[in-house]
């Protein structure tokens, strides 16, 4: 493996206004000393204020900050406009976080899927091929992938080296393409490239499809929450601050070529450590309790309605990071009370100022 070093550098992150994204800049703005560029086209899939709230929050980082930031609005699958950041900042690392994402919006809503995280991430690997033909700084390209892509792959926990050819979304089809595409552009054009299959991230500022953020806006209009294969599920919840210390790991050590071999890896970014979507949902009620975000005689009990699987949905996630902790020294941390203490305390703050 190469050490890549981020001082001084041009560092794109892609959907920077995002639930990852906006996180990771944080990090970075607080523990480099670089130039860190977002790009996102902050469209209306969910409420854009949340991201401009995002954006709010990494300006105050940023004013108290060693490194720079520098936001530009757009969309990767704007081919002239990813052009021109790259023309214009000439970055080192990009970290690919854009996409259009959500499994089950993907069921009615295919054409985002295919702009987004096909087209604009083969435009993502052109500028960053174009830059390396042409001598610049390009030095390392990390992605993120997804869990998604294991479909209905059995092999518990679910390793890298398990096939997954089987998705069962278009997003998760969307994802798999680009470990390929990626692969590709690795083999033929000696880009350094890293993918991250990403499991179940939560914490404060997330994404509201996302289920626990979900069921906190139902719960608070009094509705009913559903849950789906009636609860007989397991996901591997990874709290936000742990994936961006994994990511921020990953971008400072690149692949290399080796015995025929492209300088391409990829990796499960998760917890190892599934929890029953019963078990969350208990934790995630008491933790909105202590908040203050529901009453303290609140019945989460009869707010719940247990439904069959949903189509494009999975039992279980489960991830095997062992080589995530091998070559980077990953480990997370938080706790899933924690966690959801953390993103409680934010709502509360957030909607109820």
């Amino acid at each position: 493996m190469k050490k890549i070093s981020l001082k001084g550098k041009n560092i794109l992150v892609t959907g920077a206004a995002g639930f990852i994204g906006a996180h990771l800049v944080m990090r970075l703005l607080k523990e480099e000393e670089a130039c860190i560029i977002g790009l996102d086209n902050l469209n209306d899939y969910y409420d854009v204020s949340l991201k401009k709230h995002r954006l709010e929050l990494i300006a105050e980082t940023a004013a108290v900050s060693a490194s720079e930031w520098i936001f530009e609005e757009g969309s990767i699958s704007d081919r002239e406009k990813l052009h021109a950041v790259f023309e214009k900042y000439d970055p080192a690392v990009i970290v690919n976080l854009a996409a259009q994402a959500g499994v089950r919006y993907s069921i009615d809503h295919p054409d985002p899927y295919i702009d987004t995280n096909i087209n604009g991430f083969y435009y993502i690997l052109e500028e960053c091929r174009r830059a390396k033909t042409e001598g610049k700084s390009f030095e390392y390209l990390v992605y993120a992938s997804s869990s998604s892509i294991y479909g209905d792959n059995m092999n518990i926990p679910y390793r890298v080296e398990d096939a997954a050819e089987h998705p069962v979304s278009l997003y998760a089809a969307t994802k798999k393409s680009n470990e390929l595409m990626a692969h590709a552009y690795s083999k033929l054009y000696g880009l350094a490239v890293t993918g991250l299959r990403f499991f179940t991230v939560y914490g404060p500022a997330g994404r509201p499809d996302m289920a626990y953020f979900g069921f906190t806006n139902k719960l608070i209009e009094g509705k009913t929450i559903d849950i789906f294969n009636y609860g007989n599920c397991k996901r591997d919840f990874t709290y936000v601050d742990d994936v961006t210390e994994g990511v921020s790991l990953v971008m400072k050590k690149a692949p290399e070529e080796h015995e025929g071999q492209p300088a391409y890896a990829l990796y499960n970014i998760g917890n190892s450590s599934p929890v029953d979507l019963m078990e969350f949902i208990e934790i995630l009620g008491e933790e909105l309790i202590k908040a203050g975000v529901l009453p303290e005689d609140f019945d989460m009990k009869a707010h719940e309605r247990l439904l069959p699987m949903q189509k494009g949905d999975v039992p279980v996630t489960y991830a095997d990071t062992s080589a995530l902790e091998r070559d980077y020294g990953y480990k997370p941390s938080t706790d899933l009370r924690t966690g959801l203490s953390e993103f409680a305390a934010w709502y509360k703050r957030y909607y109820f100022k």
